[in-house]
């Protein structure tokens, strides 16, 4: 009676799991959709207002942190099975940014790291929809 209601109890966790990883992925993929679509608009406006060289350095660095993002997205799905240290690749991505724009004499610093912060607006954008809009879910 005892093995039944631990082998019971297991699957109700793994299945509890399962499902925190199934809405994990989704708001990946959302998040990821979300920065992209912030990313094509911002830098058409950008493009179309001002100049195509600043709408690019806006590019990159909307770029850039959209692989920042998808970085950070592995480790927070390791958190837990490894002991790697979170944000050191990321804080490597951001540094290895900064320095080559401020290097570069075609890059400027501001509209690359605007570009960046993109992957925060989607999450910020994200957050207000959740909380204006609470999720419906089919029982």
């Amino acid at each position: 009676m005892q093995s039944t209601r631990s082998i019971s109890q297991a699957s109700d966790t793994e299945t509890i799991q399962t499902d925190f990883m199934k809405d994990y992925y989704q708001l990946q993929r959302t998040l990821m959709l979300l920065s992209i679509v912030l990313t094509i608009i911002i830098f058409t406006c950008v493009w179309i207002f001002h100049s195509l060289l600043l709408a690019l350095n806006y590019l990159l660095g909307a770029l850039v942190g959209i692989v920042y993002l998808k970085i950070l997205a592995k480790e927070v799905e390791k958190v837990g099975t490894s002991q790697q240290k979170l944000g050191k690749k990321g804080l490597i991505l951001i540094a290895a940014m900064i320095i080559v724009a401020s290097q570069w004499q075609k890059l400027y610093i501001v509209p690359v790291f605007l570009g960046f912060l993109t992957y925060k607006i989607a999450i910020i954008a994200y957050t207000i929809q959740n909380v204006m809009v609470p999720a419906q879910k089919s029982d």
